[in-house]
C-alpha cells in the first residue's frame, strides 16, 4: 500500500527519523525482511519514459538476484531472511490494482503512439509489459523457480547464509507482501520465547510501511530504501551498485518517541491513563484518514494542504472528553470515533465557507439571487485549482480550539436569515458532490446512512488487516469516492462483521485486475472474454476510460473511473473455460504455502538449474526445504502486541532521544531533509544545560575523555576516540607517537600536550563550531545553543585481530585516520551498550587454520592472496605457513607515460567560442540550462517553462559530464564533443542564440520573442529542441562529480588490452614461505570496514586486488584503479576499478560490460603501492598523504595537499606557500610572471645557450610509478640552500638541443628530428621536427652549432607556449594560471640579488658531498660537448646544488615516517649524450640532469 507524499511529511516534520547511510554505517540487525515487488519493478523496467527501452528475461533475473546479494551483504541478518513476493491480494486491494494496470497500458500505448508520430524507429522485440508482475503469469512462475535456485544456489556456497533461515513466500501464496511479512513478526511476537529486543529490518517502498511496523510495538525494527531524490527528472538512471547507493534508514524507535513529542501536551488533560503504545495506536488510524489503497481519501483532506495536522490538533482536542481512546488494538471504538469525527467533520464547513464567500461575491458581480449548482461547482473546482489554503490554515486550528458550534471563520454577525442560506448551501453543495462523482439522482438519508456504513466498514476492515490480518477476502469499497465527514455520523450503534470469504484464484485475479492490452498474459482460453463482443463482462475492460484529479495535482493521484468487477459474473463468465487450460497453465493456478529454507551439512544432492548457461548446476546442494502451512502464522483477534523495551541497554544503530537533557517545539525552521527546505512545521529539539553541569571549560572537559571513547552525532549515536579538545583559544590534544591509536583508562591518564591557538586557528575553531551547529539546525532540526568546547574525536571504522604474546590474538578496535569536530554538549558519554562483536577468534591457531585464504601486506608478494597451510611447526615462533600464487602483472609504465595521446582534449571556453564564431557568454549558456517560457516577455502564458539547454554542466551540485566537460578551480573546460554538439545546434536553431545574446541579462526567455513571425509555432519548436536533445547520445551520459578523478575511456581500453596480453602469458608462480601474523589480512565478515594496509595511498592506474568475501567482486580479482571519488569521510571514498574479468553484477563503467565496480578502501590491497614500497620510492611531497579534514572545507583558496591528481581524495592538511618555498606570495607572484619571460629574453639578447630549467615546477616522470595523471610533486621538506656562488662557466650548461630530446621523451615523443641547410652567404639555419607535429625553424647563424642551438631554444619555446597535452594539476595559488615547462635543473640567477638566497625548491637529492670526483666527470664531458661557447664569468651566475639530506627541522608537519630513499631513473634522460658512459650507474634521488660542481 502506498500514501503518496506521506513518507516525505513524515519524514520533514520529524528531522531525524530519516537518516541518510552509507553501507558501513548500517547496524547489526537479526532478521531481515524484503517486500520483493519493489525489487522486481525496478530490475524489469527501471525507465517507463524510454519506449526504446528493451530487457531480456534473462537480464532480469539476474539483475533481481544481484539486488537481492547486494541487501543481504549490506544488512547481514544474523537469524531470518524473508522474501515476500505479492500473491493473489484482497479483493479490497483488487480494485486499486485495477486500475493501476489499466492507467500503466493506456500511458504505455500513448507513449508508443507519440514516438511513432514522431519518426522514431522502436526496436522489433516486444517491449516488457509490468503487467505480467501480477501473480499467476508466465513470467512469475519462472521467476519462482529462478528464486528457489538463488536460494539453494547461496545457502550450499556462501558461507555468509549458512546459518540463516531463509523464508521464500511466493507468488502462490495468498497476500500482499508486506501483509505476509506482519503475518511472521506478529505470529514471532505472540510466542513464549520471543526476544523482545529482536533488531527488525524491513525493505521496502510503499510509505505505509511505517505504520506496519509501528503495530508490532517492536522496540528495534528499521525500514531501510534508497534515498528518494524529489524534483529529480522523472527518467534519471537508478544506481545498483551498493557502495555507491545511498540508503535512508528510518528508525521507528525514534519515531515512536517523536509521536509522544506530538501528542505530549495531552498527557495532564485526560483523565484517564497515558499510554504511548495506545496513542501509537490511534496515531496510525488516523493515517487511514487520508487516504490508501483501500479507501479513498475524505473530501479535501490533502497531504500537502496541512491534513495531518488538522487530524493531530483535532486529536489534542477531543482526547479529553472521550474517556479512552479511538483504537482498542485493532477494533475500532465507534463511540469515540463517531465524536472525532464531529470534531473534524467542521473542518467541511470551514472549506465551504471559503468556497461560500467566493459565490458571494461572484452573485454580486453578475447580480444573480439564486447560486446554482454549476457556480457551486465551479468555484469548488476554481478553488482545488488555485490552491489558496494557506489563509485558511490558522482559521481551522483555531476553530479546533474555540469549542463552540457555530460556523468556524466567520468573524461577522449574521442574522438567521443568512445562517439559514448557509445551511441550504451548504446541504446543496454535497448533494452536487455525490450527484456528480457518484451519479446519484437523489441524495436520500438512506443513501448517506449507507455512506457512512461502507466508510466506517472501511475503516474497520484495514484496522483488522493491519493488526490481525485479512478478516474478509471478498469485502471491498465499492465507491470511488469517500463521503463528506459531516456525513459520517450515527455509527456507534453499528454492529461490523465480515465474511472471510476464500482468496480469489489466480488466474481468477488476472481477469479481474488486467486491461484487454495485457490479454496474452492470460492462458488461451480466456483471452476472448475481454475483447469479444459476446462476451458476458465485456463492459469491465474498456478500451477509454476517463480519470479524475479530485483535488489532487499529480496524474498518478488521479481516481481512474473504471467499474468495479462483479464477482459473482466474473467466476460465472470463467466456469465455462476452466477446462481448457493446458496442464501447465493448471499448475499455475493454484496456492501453495511459504517455505522455510536452511543450511543442512549432512544432506548433499544435486540441483539442477531451469537456466544452465546462465545459471550452473548446483552439484552438491546442502539445503532442507520445510513447507509451512498456510495457517500457520494467523493470530487470534484478541492479540495485543505489546512493547518490552525495559532494557537499559543502548543498541548501537537504533537511536533514541534519550541520554541528552533537550526540549521540543514545532516551528516553521525550513529543515533540509530532501535538498530543499521543508515549508510545513518541523519538530525541533533543543538542547539544555544540566542543572547540576558547570559550564564546561576545556581543561576539565579534556580530563574527562581525552583519549577515552564518547558517541557523537546525536541521536544517531557513533563510537568516536578523542584525540584533542579545544575552547577557541587553547588545545589539549593527545601526544602519541605516529601510527598509534590507542583508548586511555581514566586511571592511567593519557600523554598531554597543551597549546595556545594561533589566530588562524582561532578562526579555524570558530568557523569549525559554526559548521556543527548549521549542520544540526538545518539537517537534523536540532538547537545547539552556545558552544564553549569543541572535541576533535575519530570515528570508529571497524574492529581487527591483533597477534599479542605466546601466539595470541584479540579484538581491536581501529580508529578512522581523519578527524572531526564535534560540540562538547552533543556527545554522550558513559552509557550502557550491547555489543555483539565478541571474540571469535582467540589463538593464531584459530584465526589461520589450514586452507584459510589469506593477503599478503608485506613485501614480498605483496597484495598476493595465498593458502594458509599446516603451522604447527612454526606457529609457536609466531610464523605461519602460506602457499601464495603471484600472478604475472600487466605491464602499465608506457601507458602511464603516453597516456596524453588517448586522453580528451580540453578547452577553455573562450577557445571554443572563437572556433564558433560566437561569444563566450554564449558557451556558457547554451552549455548549461536556458528556460524558455510560453508567450512573449511583454505578455508571458502561464508558468510552464521548458529547458533547452545542453545541461553539461551543473554548477550548484558540483556536477560535470565526462567527455565533454570538466571542471577547475577558476573555470569550465570543454571537449571537441561540445564543440561538434554547439555546432549544430547552431546550424539547426540559430535564432535561439540570437535571442539570447540579445538579451544577456535574462533568467526566462520566450517562444514568441524567439520566433516572432506568425507563421512560426513556438510551442513546436521547443518541442522540436527538446525532443532533439533527449534523442541525443549526450543524454544517455550519466553526469559525474567534478571531485572525481577518471580515466577517460580510451585510456582503460589500452588497461584492457594491456591485462589481455599479459593473461597471454599465463606466468603464475606458487611460493611456500612462513609470515609473521600480523603481515596477513583475513578476510572477515566481523573484520568488515578496516582497511587492510592503511598507509596505502592510491593514484589513477594503481593495480588493485579485491579482498572482501561474499561479494559481487569474486575474492581476489585484480583490476586497475580508473577513477577516485573524493569524500568528507575515509570511509566513502570510492574507487572506480576496472577488472581483469567480466564478473556476475558487473558494471559498465567507461569499460567493456561486466568488468567495472566502485568499492571503498576496505575492499582493496594496492598492489601499486606495495610495488612502491618495495622500490624503497615514497611519492615526494612537501604536503604529508592528505588527511581528510571535513572542517576545513571552508579553506578553498588556501592550498591543500597534493596527491598525483588534479583533486585529492579528501582534502587535505593545509599548508602555506611560504612553508613551501621560503618567500612571501608577492615574490613568488613576481617570480611565476616572469619565470619564462626573463631567461628568454636574455639569453637571446646575449646569445647565451640556455637550460629551460625550472625546479618550482612539476617535473616529469622519471620513473613509471610517479607519472601519474596531473601528477603534482612537491619537495619533501626545503632543502637549506647554500648562498649563491660565483658564476661558472658556460660549457657548464647542457646543451639546449640535448634538453629539447630529454623533453620530448619525458612526453613520450620521438627524439626531435634536426636538419639543417646553408645558404649562399654561408649562413647555417636549422629546421626541428617533433614527433607531434609542430615543425619550428631556427635564425641564420655563423656555425653549426650555434643554429642548432637556437633552433632548440625556440622549439623549447613554442612547446611551452602550445602545451604538451598531458594533464597539469590545479594551480598552486588562486590569480596565477597553468604554467607548462619542464622542470630540469636550477634556474640561471637572473636578478643577481645579493643577502638572503632564494630558497630553491627541487625535486632533486644530489649526493653532492660523498662523489665530487663523479661530478667533475660529467662536467668536463657537458664542457667537451659545447665547445667555443664559453662565456665571461661574470654573465650567469648558477644555484648550487642542495645539500643531499635536508634538515629535519625544515620537514613539513606530519611527515611520513617512510625514509625518502632514491629512485631509478631508467630512461637515462637529462645526461649529455656521451656522460653515461664514463660514469658509475648510480642511485639517485632523481638524476633528470647533470649536477653542477661546487666552487
Amino acid at each position: 500500500m502506498g500514501v503518496p507524499k506521506f513518507y516525505r511529511w513524515i519524514s520533514e516534520r520529524y528531522p531525524c527519523l530519516s537518516e541518510v547511510v552509507k553501507e558501513h554505517q548500517i547496524p547489526e540487525f537479526d532478521n531481515l525482511y524484503l517486500d520483493m515487488n519493489g525489487i522486481i519493478h525496478q530490475c524489469s523496467h527501471p525507465n517507463d519514459e524510454d519506449v526504446h527501452f528493451r530487457i531480456s528475461e534473462e537480464k532480469i533475473f539476474a539483475d533481481i538476484f544481484h539486488y537481492l546479494e547486494v541487501l543481504f551483504r549490506i544488512i547481514k541478518p544474523r537469524k531470518v531472511f524473508f522474501m515476500a513476493v505479492d500473491g493473489v491480494a484482497p479483493r479490497a486491494k483488487m480494485n486499486q490494482q485495477r486500475g493501476r494496470r489499466f492507467r500503466s497500458a493506456k500511458e504505455a500505448e500513448d507513449k508508443i503512439k507519440k514516438a511513432l508520430e514522431k519518426g522514431e524507429v522502436l526496436p522489433s522485440e516486444a517491449r516488457f509489459d509490468s503487467n505480467c508482475i501480477t501473480p499467476g503469469t508466465d513470467f512469475m512462475a519462472r521467476l519462482q523457480e529462478q528464486l528457489k535456485y538463488f536460494v539453494n544456489s547461496k545457502l550450499s556456497t556462501d558461507d555468509a547464509w549458512k546459518g540463516v533461515n531463509v523464508y521464500l513466500s511466493g507468488h502462490e501464496t495468498p497476500g500482499e507482501g508486506e501483509h505476509k511479512i506482519m503475518e511472521f513478526i506478529r505470529r514471532e511476537n505472540s510466542e513464549p520465547g520471543h526476544d523482545p529486543n529482536t533488531r527488525h529490518c524491513l525493505y521496502g517502498l510503499d510509505a505505509d510501511l511505517m505504520m506496519l511496523g509501528l503495530t508490532s510495538h517492536e522496540p528495534h525494527f528499521s525500514l531501510l530504501r534508497e534515498e528518494v531524490r524529489f524534483g529529480g527528472k522523472k527518467n534519471q538512471k537508478r544506481i545498483t551498485a551498493p557502495e555507491e547507493t545511498t540508503f535512508h534508514l528510518l528508525h521507528l524507535s525514534l519515531f515512536r518517541e517523536y509521536i509522544d513529542y506530538e501528542f505530549s501536551e495531552v498527557k495532564n488533560k485526560i483523565s484517564f491513563e497515558y499510554d504511548l503504545e495506545r496513542i501509537i495506536d490511534d496515531w496510525i488510524l488516523m493515517g487511514f484518514l487520508v487516504g490508501n489503497d483501500f479507501i479513498p481519501h475524505l473530501p479535501h483532506l490533502h497531504i500537502n494542504q496541512d491534513a495531518l495536522p488538522l487530524l493531530y490538533r483535532t486529536y489534542i482536542s477531543v482526547l479529553p472528553t472521550l474517556g479512552g481512546y479511538l483504537n482498542e488494538n485493532g477494533h475500532l471504538n465507534l463511540g469515540n470515533f463517531e465524536k472525532y469525527l464531529e470534531k473534524l467533520s467542521e473542518f467541511d464547513r470551514e472549506h465551504f465557507n471559503e468556497v461560500f464567500v467566493d459565490l458571494k461575491w461572484f452573485e454580486s458581480k453578475v447580480g444573480n439571487k439564486y447560486l446554482n449548482e454549476a457556480a457551486g461547482l465551479a468555484a469548488e473546482e476554481a478553488h482545488c485549482k488555485d490552491g489558496r489554503k494557506k489563509d485558511l490554515d490558522s482559521l481551522r486550528l483555531a476553530s479546533l480550539d474555540d469549542g463552540k458550534d457555530r460556523a468556524p471563520g466567520r468573524g461577522f454577525e449574521e442574522d438567521g436569515e443568512e445562517e439559514d442560506m448557509f445551511e441550504a448551501e451548504f446541504r446543496q453543495y454535497k448533494r452536487t458532490y455525490y450527484m456528480t462523482k457518484m451519479g446519484v439522482e437523489v441524495v436520500s438519508d438512506e443513501f448517506l446512512a449507507n455512506q457512512a456504513l461502507c466508510y466506517v466498514e472501511g475503516i474497520q476492515w484495514i484496522l483488522h488487516y493491519y493488526y490481525h490480518g485479512v478478516q474478509s477476502w471478498s469485502w471491498y469499497y465499492p465507491h470511488h469516492y469517500a463521503p463528506f465527514l459531516s456525513d459520517v455520523r450515527n455509527i456507534a450503534h453499528l454492529k461490523l462483521t465480515f465474511d472471510m470469504g476464500k482468496p480469489f484464484m489466480p488466474f481468477q485475479q488476472l481477469l479481474g485486475v488486467l486491461p484487454a492490452a495485457s490479454k496474452d498474459l492470460l492462458p488461451q482460453s480466456y483471452r476472448h472474454l475481454m475483447t469479444s463482443e459476446n462476451s458476458s463482462i465485456i463492459e469491465y475492460y474498456p478500451l477509454d476510460f476517463k480519470t479524475d484529479l479530485n483535488g489532487k495535482q499529480q496524474e498518478w493521484e488521479a481516481v481512474v473511473l473504471i467499474p468495479f468487477i462483479d464477482e459473482r459474473c466474473l467466476l460465472a463468465a470463467m466456469e465455462p473455460y476452466n477446462n481448457h487450460m493446458t496442464k501447465a497453465e493448471k499448475a499455475r493456478n493454484r496456492h501453495t504455502e511459504c517455505a522455510v529454507y536452511s543450511y543442512d551439512a549432512e544432506l548433499d544432492y544435486p540441483s539442477t538449474s531451469t537456466l544452465p548457461e546462465l545459471f550452473p548446476n548446483i552439484m552438491h546442494c546442502h539445503v532442507r526445504v520445510t513447507p509451512v502451512p498456510m495457517d500457520a502464522w494467523h493470530v487470534s483477534l484478541s492479540h495485543v502486541g505489546r512493547s518490552d523495551s525495559s532494557s537499559q541497554l543502548y543498541f548501537l544503530g537504533f537511536p533514541t532521544l534519550q541520554h541528552i537533557r533537550h526540549k521540543f517545539y514545532k516551528k516553521k525552521h525550513g529543515v533540509v531533509v530532501f535538498q530543499q527546505s521543508s515549508r510545513g512545521e518541523n519538530m525541533i529539539l533543543e538542547i539544555i544545560r544540566s542543572k547540576e553541569e558547570p559550564v564546561s571549560v576545556c581543561g576539565d572537559v579534556a580530563s574527562l575523555v581525552l583519549g577515552c571513547s564518547v558517541f557523537v552525532n546525536w541521536p544517531h549515536l557513533e563510537e568516536a576516540r578523542v584525540v584533542a579538545v579545544s575552547d577557541g583559544e587553547s588545545k589539549f590534544f593527545l601526544e602519541e607517537p605516529a601510527g598509534v591509536q590507542k583508548l586511555y583508562d581514566r586511571d592511567s591518564p593519557p600523554p598531554t600536550k597543551v597549546t595556545y591557538l594561533s589566530d588562524k586557528e582561532q578562526k579555524d575553531w570558530v568557523k569549525d563550531v559554526q559548521g556543527v551547529t548549521e549542520h544540526f539546525s538545518k539537517r537534523k532540526g536540532i538547537m545547539v545553543n552556545e558552544t564553549a568546547v569543541v572535541l576533535y574525536a575519530q570515528l570508529l571504522t571497524g574492529r581487527k585481530y591483533v597477534p599479542g604474546q605466546s601466539g595470541q590474538v584479540h579484538l581491536e578496535k581501529q580508529w578512522a585516520k581523519q578527524t572531526m569536530p564535534f560540540a562538547y554538549q552533543t556527545i554522550v558519554k558513559d552509557i550502557k551498550t550491547f555489543d555483539s562483536s565478541s571474540t571469535r577468534f582467540k589463538t593464531l591457531e584459530e584465526l589461520f587454520p589450514p586452507t584459510t585464504t589469506v593477503f599478503m601486506v608485506g613485501n614480498p608478494y605483496y597484495g598476493a592472496m595465498g593458502k594458509v597451510q599446516e603451522s604447527s611447526d612454526v606457529i609457536k615462533e609466531g610464523r605461519v605457513w602460506v602457499v601464495f600464487t603471484v600472478p604475472c602483472e600487466p605491464p602499465m609504465e608506457a601507458l602511464i607515460q603516453n597516456q596524453h595521446k588517448y586522453c580528451v582534449k580540453y578547452s577553455p571556453g573562450y577557445v571554443l567560442a572563437s572556433r564558433l564564431g560566437i561569444t563566450s557568454y554564449l558557451v556558457s549558456r547554451f552549455s548549461g540550462s536556458i528556460f524558455v517560457g510560453r508567450g512573449s516577455k511583454k505578455n508571458p502564458h502561464g508558468e510552464q517553462k521548458a529547458n533547452v539547454g545542453l545541461n553539461l554542466k551543473f554548477n550548484k551540485k558540483n556536477e560535470e559530464v565526462p567527455g565533454y566537460t570538466k571542471r577547475t578551480e577558476k573555470e569550465w573546460l570543454y571537449s571537441g564533443a561540445v564543440e561538434e554538439l554547439m555546432s549544430e545546434y547552431l546550424d539547426r536553431f540559430s535564432e535561439v542564440f540570437d535571442l539570447v545574446s540579445r538579451n544577456s541579462h535574462d533568467d526566462v526567455f520566450y517562444e514568441d520573442d524567439i520566433w516572432p513571425a506568425e507563421y512560426q509555432n513556438g510551442a513546436e519548436k521547443v518541442k522540436e529542441i527538446t525532443s532533439w536533445l533527449k534523442n541525443h547520445p549526450v543524454a544517455d551520459i550519466a553526469r559525474a562529480s567534478c571531485d572525481l578523478q577518471i580515466l577517460d575511456k580510451a585510456i582503460v581500453e589500452r588497461i584492457e588490452e594491456e591485462v589481455v596480453k599479459a593473461k597471454v602469458k599465463k606466468s603464475s608462480e606458487k611460493v611456500r614461505v612462513t609470515v609473521k601474523p600480523h603481515f596477513l589480512f583475513r578476510p572477515l565478515e566481523q573484520q568488515h570496514g578496516v582497511v587492510p594496509d592503511p598507509d596505502a595511498e592510491y593514484h589513477l592506474f594503481d593495480r588493485v586486488v579485491n579482498v572482501r568475501e561474499s561479494f559481487s567482486v569474486p575474492l581476489g580479482l585484480r583490476g586497475t584503479v580508473i577513477g577516485i571519488k573524493a569524500a568528507d569521510r575515509e570511509a566513502e571514498v570510492l574507487y572506480e576499478v576496472v577488472f581483469d574479468e567480466e564478473f556476475a553484477g558487473g558494471l559498465t563503467i567507461r569499460c567493456a560490460a561486466g568488468r567495472g565496480y566502485r568499492l571503498p578502501p576496505c575492499a582493496l590491497i594496492n598492489l601499486s603501492h606495495g610495488g612502491r614500497v618495495e622500490q624503497g620510492f615514497h611519492k615526494l611531497t612537501a604536503v604529508v598523504k592528505p588527511q581528510p579534514a571535513s572542517s576545513h572545507q571552508h579553506n578553498k583558496g588556501q592550498l591543500v595537499g597534493l596527491n598525483h591528481s588534479p583533486r585529492s581524495p579528501f582534502i587535505s592538511t593545509q599548508v602555506g606557500l611560504e612553508a613551501i618555498v621560503g618567500f612571501s606570495g608577492d615574490t613568488v607572484q613576481q617570480i611565476l610572471n616572469q619565470l619564462f619571460f626573463i631567461p628568454f629574453l636574455l639569453l637571446t639578447l646575449l646569445n647565451l645557450p640556455f637550460s629551460p630549467s625550472f625546479s618550482f615546477l612539476p617535473p616529469l616522470p622519471s620513473s613509471p610509478s610517479a607519472a601519474r595523471m596531473g601528477d603534482s610533486v612537491l619537495p619533501a621538506a626545503p632543502a637549506a640552500v647554500p648562498p649563491l656562488q660565483s658564476p661558472q662557466p658556460s660549457s657548464m650548461v647542457p646543451s639546449v638541443a640535448s634538453e629539447l630530446t630529454r623533453i620530448c621523451m619525458g612526453l613520450g615523443m620521438a627524439p626531435p628530428d634536426f636538419t639543417f641547410m646553408r645558404s649562399r652567404q654561408g649562413l647555417i639555419v636549422y629546421q626541428v621536427k617533433l614527433s607531434s607535429g609542430l615543425a619550428v625553424q631556427g635564425p641564420q647563424c655563423q656555425s653549426e652549432n650555434e643554429a642548432k642551438e637556437k633552433a632548440a631554444l625556440f622549439a623549447l619555446q613554442r612547446l611551452n607556449s602550445v602545451g604538451s597535452g598531458f594533464p597539469l594539476p590545479p594551480p598552486l595559488f588562486s590569480g596565477v594560471g597553468q604554467i607548462r615547462g619542464p622542470a630540469m635543473g636550477p634556474i640561471p640567477n637572473i636578478f643577481g640579488q645579493s643577502g638572503e638566497p632564494w630558497r630553491h625548491v627541487t625535486k632533486k637529492r644530489v649526493s653532492s658531498v660523498k662523489k665530487p670526483q663523479e661530478f667533475c666527470n660529467v662536467a668536463h664531458k657537458a664542457r667537451n660537448q659545447a665547445p667555443g661557447s664559453e662565456f665571461p664569468s661574470h654573465s650567469q651566475p648558477s644555484l648550487s646544488p642542495a645539500p643531499s639530506t635536508p634538515p629535519k627541522t625544515a620537514q613539513a608537519a606530519g611527515t611520513p615516517s617512510t625514509p625518502q630513499t632514491p629512485r631509478q631513473n631508467p630512461s637515462g634522460q637529462g645526461h649529455t649524450p656521451g656522460s653515461a658512459s664514463k660514469r658509475k650507474h648510480r642511485k639517485l634521488a632523481v638524476n633528470f640532469e647533470a649536477a653542477k660542481v661546487q666552487e
